[in-house]
């Protein structure tokens, strides 16, 4: 038998390599399902077919594709190499299928990238590996001696697992003269035997039988199971129990009660007494079924399933007296009922589901199990709810769970959705299960600005490395499709100078300013930056930024008219004398590099010799006359104009304007030579400057020498005085002035200087000295080292202790008495200070030294009248001469005097009544 068995799976293996081929010209359904048949009990690894290359896979995809068999019991499973489909475990088509005529495994392969999911079914065909059987191995039978020969008994039935060919098909009994045997058959199909009584029975001669029934099933070669009939001949019992029917057939509803009345059988005897009294039984030992042996009531004994079992066959005996016995069938047919409840299985589910899977995407393989038959197994499956899915048939009781429109992680990250199973069944019966859809983020959305665009404002003169904006852009993906890195791709600026300009922070967005931005150098420049996520591919977007620089006061007004010589001298216009009031004269023509505000320039008159002779337009710098020129008006006039911006603060800028009135060049010409410019507002303040450090010097000095002074009183020693007495300083030798590194006063006051030549000085001494009551006279040049005389305006300065003589407005040196390098003959005319740093330091030095020795109150200031102790200190020919006198107007704290000469007169000339000196009505300067 098992040879038989194995040449048949030899003949079946090659079938399912031909169906595929056979089906694709036949089935336009193939597609849908692959169909195998094999024999039942192969043996584990036994291959049923190729399953990868009836799907269209090629080895290569294998790995890949990772084709595997979903399933709810391991009966097959698929080679990782070749892509077979082997049996995994027993196949026992009695076990799996029982009497089902076709016996057929259904189940899904899954494939991978793409996933998807195909129906595969495997047929199991019957072999006959089961014999028929007996219930019993031997039966006991009783037939009376008077039985008439054509009496038929039923026998007892044989199972056989198998089913078709291979089932039981008929009964042989052994052979005796007294019995036969007829083959009967059911409804249903099967065969059950009867016993026929061939002749009389004769008790005396033979009183008990013994024969074999065999049943045979139709396999090949065929299968048998036998059984022992033992008949007792009994004494006679003219009349058996006779059945109303043979055969009882009823329908009975599953999920009745136990002990619910199924029907009631009945038999009559015709004998009487005890012969009469019969009894029932059932033939075999009833489980379900109970009966009364008594009134042949049959009921049940346990609930009945339609799942289970559909029909019962039953053979009940009823046996009278005298211990004749009657057989029939009772058939049972269970009836459906809707009693059992869709159960949804879902499989092969997708862990994530792209949120740019494409409509009718397969996301997971649904399975719908009703137990009822009929309308009542009959199942609707659908979700609940409004979701971007759908269910769509795949096969019977199976379902596909697809997607149904477009879906967008951004707006739903994930969706419960509730899928409900519905029987035809009245009433309905449902059922639901609940799956939670994960949607899968793509990189869909690129980065989004927060602002169309960024206008940004900055001052100049910003610090580098400051943060002057922040541009923000945001992107609702995940991961590392949200994850935003700023850049600047393009700008209006040269590309290789970018990066000196601006960077952005690629992670915050914040841009930084690299060097500080100059308004008058650049107004503005256009950015484009991008903000870019990490995704594959990665999306971006652009955003314009135009960075306004602001201005700032940084620039000072800077006058373009009146310009200055190459050797720093001003111009000068000419006016006519016969001018009238409005008159333009000139225009002031200045202009700052800043804008708006910081740009909007106002002109404004810081000094004039004659303040109401001229008026300023204030926006136009035009200089016009504010009334007629006078005879007592000075020929030559000075302007001193500020110009100042409206910033805040505001910055400013001076200009000097040089008038001389005159009718024609060649009457201009003498004013020009001969009068000095007015004093500079510069060099005023640079003169207080440096008294009030004169004067903190001698204060110092003074307390020195008091307390040097006190402590050698005490002395009784003469020679510790000895060194006090006159005339032991005045060959000292020359002093060294202090060494500062640009040739200025302590505080950086800086002073105007001649143009120099030599470092070396040629002193003159004085032909006369000056009368002690004779006053500092102040030049007009706008060289003069202290602005302390009068120059049309108020001056502030301390007031002296004792009387004053009026400045004389007219003094000055000749060329030859200047203090300067030797020769001195490429000096200007103004008298100005040196500008050699030695020269400069030295004069410094000999003023401090004068006003330490005008500290100790004496009129005369040592060293000779006239020379204010200057010849002992720096040689004997450098007398007053050289040096205007400037003492009348220093104030010395703490003493009732001023600094004056004790001489009366200067440069051989006594003052004129009224302070007025030398000036003359022309106000021109006398030659010497």
């Amino acid at each position: 038998m098992r040879e038989g068995a194995a040449e048949r799976a030899r003949r079946v293996q090659r079938r399912p390599m031909l169906l595929p081929f056979l089906l694709s010209l036949f089935c336009p359904a193939l597609s849908e399902q692959i169909r195998y048949k094999i024999p039942e009990e192969m043996p584990t690894g036994f291959v049923v077919g190729n399953l990868a290359k009836d799907l269209g896979f090629s080895v290569q995809e294998l790995p890949t594709r990772k084709l595997r068999i979903s399933s709810e019991k391991p009966y097959f499973s698929v080679s990782a190499t070749s892509g077979e489909l082997l049996v995994s475990s027993r196949l026992d088509r009695e076990q799996i299928c029982g009497k089902k005529p076709v016996c057929v495994l259904e189940f899904e392969a899954v494939a991978e990238h793409p996933l998807n999911f195909y129906d595969v079914s495997v047929e199991l065909e019957d072999i006959n590996d089961h014999m028929p059987k007996f219930t019993h191995t031997s039966s006991e039978l009783q037939i009376s001696e008077s039985a008439q020969p054509g009496t038929r008994y039923l026998l007892e039935v044989a199972e056989d697992a198998d089913i078709a060919l291979n089932s039981l098909q008929n009964y042989k009994l052994s052979l005796s003269p007294s019995f036969s045997l007829v083959n009967k058959e059911k409804q249903d199909g099967r065969k059950y035997p009867e016993l026929v009584l061939e002749k009389t029975l004769d008790r005396e001669q033979q009183n008990y039988y013994r024969l074999v029934l065999t049943a045979l099933d139709g396999g090949n070669p065929p299968l048998s199971g036998t059984t022992e009939l033992r008949i007792q001949v009994t004494d006679a019992n003219d009349n058996p129990p006779v059945f109303n029917q043979e055969v009882y057939r009823v329908r009975l509803p599953e999920n009745v009660p136990p002990g619910t009345t199924v029907l009631q059988v009945t038999a009559t005897d015709k004998d009487e007494g005890v012969n009469s009294e019969i009894s029932y039984s059932f033939y075999r030992d009833g489980q379900v079924f109970s009966l009364n042996s008594k009134s042949g009531e049959i009921t049940t004994q346990r609930t009945l399933d339609f799942e289970e079992i559909r029909e019962y066959s039953i053979i009940v005996e009823a046996r009278d007296g005298g211990g004749l016995v009657a057989q029939c069938t009772v058939e049972i047919n269970i009836q459906d009922e809707n009693d059992n409840i869709p159960e949804v299985t879902v499989r092969s589910l997708l862990e994530m589901i792209l949120e740019n899977a494409a409509p009718g995407t397969l996301i997971a393989l649904i399975k719908i199990n009703d137990g009822d038959s009929g309308e009542n197994g009959e199942v609707n499956c659908r979700l609940d709810g409004e979701v971007p899915f759908k269910i769509i048939p795949s096969s019977k009781n199976s379902y596909k769970l697809v997607t149904d429109k477009t879906l967008d992680r951004e707006l739903t990250p994930e969706y419960n959705v509730t899928i409900t199973a519905t029987d035809r069944g009245k009433p309905p019966l449902s059922s639901s299960i609940k799956v939670t859809l994960h949607i899968g983020d793509v990189n869909d959305n690129p980065p989004l600005f927060h602002q169309a665009s960024y206008l940004v404002f900055v001052a100049e003169n910003n610090p580098p490395g400051a943060s002057i904006a922040q541009v923000s852009a945001s992107d609702p993906d995940l991961g590392s499709n949200g994850h935003i890195s700023y850049s600047i791709i393009a700008s209006d600026l040269e590309p290789k100078s970018l990066w000196s300009y601006v960077t952005v922070n690629a992670q915050s967005g914040v841009v930084f300013a690299q060097r500080a931005f100059d308004h008058e150098q650049l107004r503005s420049f256009q950015l484009t930056l991008q903000a870019r996520d990490q995704g594959s591919p990665a999306l971006s977007a652009n955003v314009s930024m135009r960075v306004l620089v602001g201005d700032r006061n940084d620039n000072a007004p800077r006058v373009l008219y009146p310009a200055l010589e190459p050797d720093g001298s001003a111009l000068f216009d000419m006016v006519p004398r016969a001018t009238e009031p409005g008159y333009l004269v000139t225009k002031v023509v200045a202009v700052d590099a800043d804008s708006g505000h910081n740009a909007w320039l106002s002109y404004h008159v810081l000094q004039a010799s004659d303040p109401g002779l001229f008026s300023l337009g204030l926006r136009t710098g035009e200089v016009r006359t504010a009334r007629a020129l006078g005879d007592k008006d000075a020929a030559r006039q000075r302007l001193l104009v500020g110009v100042r911006d409206g910033g805040q603060p505001p910055l400013s800028a001076t200009a000097t304007l040089l008038l001389v009135f005159a009718d024609s060049l060649q009457e201009a010409l003498p004013d020009l030579s001969d009068h000095p410019l007015l004093p500079d507002p510069q060099a005023e303040l640079q003169f207080y400057l440096v008294v009030a450090l004169a004067l903190i010097s001698v204060l110092f000095l003074l307390a020195v020498i008091l307390a040097i002074a006190l402590r050698l009183r005490h002395s009784s020693s003469p020679s510790v005085w000895g060194c006090f007495q006159p005339g032991l300083g005045s060959e000292s030798g020359p002093v060294v002035p202090p060494n500062y590194s640009d040739g200025t006063l302590p505080y950086s006051y800086n002073l105007y200087g001649a143009h120099g030549g030599k470092t070396e000085y040629n002193f003159l001494k004085c032909s006369e000295p000056l009368s002690s009551g004779q006053g500092l006279l102040c030049p007009e040049s706008s060289g003069a080292l202290f602005p302390l005389c009068d120059s049309g305006e108020p001056t502030s300065h301390p007031e002296p202790l004792t009387a004053q003589a009026p400045p004389n407005t007219d003094w000055r040196f000749s060329q030859a008495q200047r203090p300067g390098t030797s020769g001195s003959q490429n000096g200007d005319e103004t008298g100005t200070w040196p500008n050699n740093q030695f020269d400069t330091e030295m004069l410094q030095a000999m003023i401090l030294a004068s006003a330490s020795e005008a500290a100790d109150g004496s009129s005369t200031l040592g060293g000779g009248a006239g020379t204010m102790g200057l010849s002992a200190r720096y040689g004997p020919q450098f007398t007053l001469q050289h040096v205007p006198d400037y003492r009348q107007n220093v104030y010395i704290p703490g003493s009732n005097a001023t600094l004056s000469n004790g001489a009366g007169k200067r440069d051989g000339k006594a003052p004129a009544g009224g302070g007025n000196g030398n000036k003359k009505k022309s106000g021109k300067k006398e030659k010497k």
